[in-house]
């Protein structure tokens, strides 16, 4: 039986339908997202320190969110054989959820990071498709599954042991703001360059990702397998790492929240994030 690509405009029609169905959960969404963050203040105010945000988000964790809400699924806004857009770019799936693309680091890089957490005892997770990776436990480990749906990280005995598990696509050091800032982004910033590239969502995190990679060339390599232009597709962030993607969309939201650089290259500044401002960009400029 012969079959043909939804057009772009087949395309947009079904989210809108999708997202007009289930208009009345995005409360619960905002509900959800406010206890999350209720749960991240507890601990910033037991451990003086902050986790890394949504923007690592693999694709199983965006389903287990969504789920909370009856969003996931073949109905909803995302399942496992929906097109989509993950680790920030490094992981691209197409129509029927078939990837196609993955961008690895390079083992070397991923052999020094381990190798520097270890000696340092900064916490520092890999991430691998649907697992994450680690060499200790630690409460900024712990809250990447419990606040942010994450997978369950794996404690592996040793760097050898973690770098034949599997195949590493980025890296994430968590720490308090100061130590990012002044030691961790300064050193790998040097000890990556040509090899990997530094970036950051939030001051407590720091990412390392392959060079000339970014959420901006996954979203137009999704674009292109899809049939739709740049300038049918709005988007909105609010960290370093959004940036690439802003500039790639007709419509850049940045959050008020956001950082600097990310709200220099938006086309509108939106509410923030304690105002429910994605949700409002939504309503405001996709309906």
């Amino acid at each position: 039986m012969e079959t043909r690509a939804k057009s772009s405009t087949e395309f947009r029609s079904e989210v809108h339908d999708i997202l007009s169905t289930h208009e009345t959960k995005f409360d619960q969404i905002g509900t959800r997202f406010d206890q999350m963050m209720g749960e991240l203040q507890a601990l910033r105010l037991q451990q003086n320190q902050l986790i890394a945000d949504h923007n690592r988000t693999t694709r199983s964790a965006a389903i287990d969110a969504l789920k909370m809400v009856d969003l996931a699924g073949r109905d909803g806004i995302i399942s496992e054989s929906s097109p989509g857009v993950f680790l920030q770019g490094l992981l691209v799936y197409g129509r029927q959820g078939r990837e196609i693309y993955r961008r690895n680091l390079e083992p070397d890089v991923c052999k020094e990071a381990f190798m520097y957490s270890w000696e340092h005892k900064v916490p520092l997770i890999a991430f691998s498709e649907d697992r994450c990776l680690t060499l200790f436990d630690h409460p900024l480990v712990d809250s990447l599954h419990t606040v942010y749906q994450e997978p369950k990280v794996e404690i592996m005995p040793s760097v050898q042991d973690l770098l034949a598990a599997a195949e590493i696509q980025k890296l994430i050091f968590l720490d308090i703001a100061e130590g990012v800032a002044s030691t961790l982004r300064p050193y790998w910033s040097e000890a990556s360059k040509d090899r990997a590239h530094v970036v950051q969502a939030i001051p407590d995190m720091l990412e390392i990702v392959p060079t000339g990679t970014s959420k901006g060339s996954g979203i137009k390599m999704l674009l292109d397998h899809l049939g739709v232009t740049a300038k049918e597709i709005m988007a909105i962030g609010d960290g370093e790492n959004d940036i690439e993607m802003l500039e790639l969309a007709s419509l850049g939201i940045a959050l008020s929240n956001g950082a600097e650089k990310t709200k220099d290259v938006a086309n509108v500044i939106g509410a923030s994030n304690d105002e429910d401002g994605v949700a409002d960009a939504i309503y405001r400029y996709a309906f």
